[in-house]
């Protein structure tokens, strides 16, 4: 089967590309096991180092690009894992970059995907970024999204774009809504959320983290191992999970700023969780605001997804991971 992964080369379209890889095999449109004979990554940039495999083909491009897509998405694709995105933070600085990206490239893809020989099993990552406004103080899979940034707009309209495809015969899609991923590796990006990992990853490494909300501030989160089970588990469930309703909240745990240093001070020690400096950001803080902290998820419980334990689950995770040598 060939498998497409836009956004390849970030954080989360790599650790999926290598659990696919190991795992070898993807349930085919039909439904039944097939096995992996061409992976494919869509990206702007890739890091130096990338895995070595002879499945593995890797192009450059860019998702709103009418050719680079028909290159990638060729009629024998069996299925799309659509993660690629600008941003939150830079989707809201710039509208033009956003669209361009989240909306248009979506529109793209689908199109491009309308096209194969079989309708293709279509996962596209949505973000809780779909809520915001007056919302209660726990959300359940009733809650209406109403966005508050361009970011989460684009997200919804990809969710309906995926949901009326799918209802026309075109693909097999389902729609994740991801919580805040924690811990990210790497550099900080210019996501709002940015913060949540920035608090833990870089006082492990020894480096002072500025965080731009307050202590209270609280984070729905899910880890960046969960995330890529979900990715593959939702590829792999039948058209029959998802009848009416192609969109799903993802489980996650609800954890403030002060309980995540909490976390850090018992796994790595009170030196390490010091190297966090809290420094008021207006900007950040009015997109964060928007975003739901506290989710009941009853039907993707239900169809077998997970949420981590804990918040030390998760800092634990993410050193043995990364191979962490924390500086203390």
């Amino acid at each position: 089967m060939r498998v497409v992964i836009t956004g390849g080369g970030g954080f989360l379209g790599l650790k999926l590309a290598k659990a696919l890889l190991a795992r070898g095999a993807l349930a085919a449109p039909d439904g039944s096991e097939t096995s992996l004979s061409n992976l494919v990554l869509l990206d702007a940039a890739y890091p130096e180092s990338m895995p070595t495999d002879a499945r593995l083909e890797v192009v450059r491009g860019d998702v709103s690009d009418a050719t680079t897509i028909e290159r990638v998405v060729t009629p024998g694709t069996g299925a799309i894992f659509h993660l690629a995105a600008v941003v939150s933070g830079a989707a809201e600085a710039d509208f033009d970059l956003g669209d361009r990206v989240n909306l248009e490239g979506t529109r793209r893809l689908l199109a491009q995907a309308r096209r194969c020989a079989r309708p293709p099993r279509f996962v596209f990552a949505s973000s809780v970024a779909a809520f915001g406004g007056d919302l209660p103080p726990v959300l359940d899979d009733a809650t209406t999204p109403t966005p508050q940034t361009s970011y989460g707009t684009q997200k919804v309209i990809g969710e309906y774009l995926v949901a009326d495809m799918s209802r026309k015969g075109f693909i097999d899609g389902r729609a994740l809504r991801l919580p805040t991923i924690v811990v990210r590796a790497g550099k900080p990006n210019a996501a709002a959320s940015s913060f949540a990992s920035g608090v833990i990853r870089e006082p492990l490494n020894g480096v002072e983290s500025v965080c731009p909300v307050a202590p209270e501030t609280g984070v729905w989160l899910l880890s960046p191992k969960r995330v890529t089970q979900a990715f593959v588990y939702a590829h792999d469930l039948a058209a029959s999970a998802w009848p009416t309703t192609r969109t799903v909240n993802l489980p996650g745990i609800t954890v403030s700023v002060a309980e995540m240093l909490e976390g850090l001070r018992r796994i790595a020690g009170a030196s390490v969780a010091r190297r966090v400096r809290f420094e008021a950001d207006a900007r950040v803080q009015a997109i964060v605001k928007t975003w739901p902290s506290r989710l009941k998820t009853p039907r993707a419980l239900d169809m077998g997804f997970r949420a981590d334990p804990d918040i030390d689950s998760v800092i634990r995770d993410y050193i043995a991971d990364e191979k962490i040598d924390v500086v203390s």
